[in-house]
């Protein structure tokens, strides 16, 4: 039996993302419905975050270069 299989050749269950504890079927990758509420809390308060550039142009077109013309008085 290798470390990453269980006694019936199965792959070994992770811990709870949260608590570590091991995980639960039913609440998979999870050990019980309050861990996956702390983590869906976590997504929508919006404590998980993929990091960006501000200067990220949201169009997708490429901000122009060119000098802006003077402003007349």
């Amino acid at each position: 039996m290798s470390a990453d299989k269980d006694e019936e050749g199965r792959p070994a269950a992770k811990p709870c993302p949260i608590c570590g504890k091991p995980s639960v079927e039913q609440y998979k990758p999870f050990c019980s419905s309050r861990c996956a509420d702390i983590d869906l809390h976590r997504w929508l308060s919006g404590a998980y975050a993929i990091p960006g550039n501000a200067d990220d142009d949201e169009d997708g077109e490429e901000p122009s270069l060119a000098p802006t013309p003077p402003r007349e008085r």
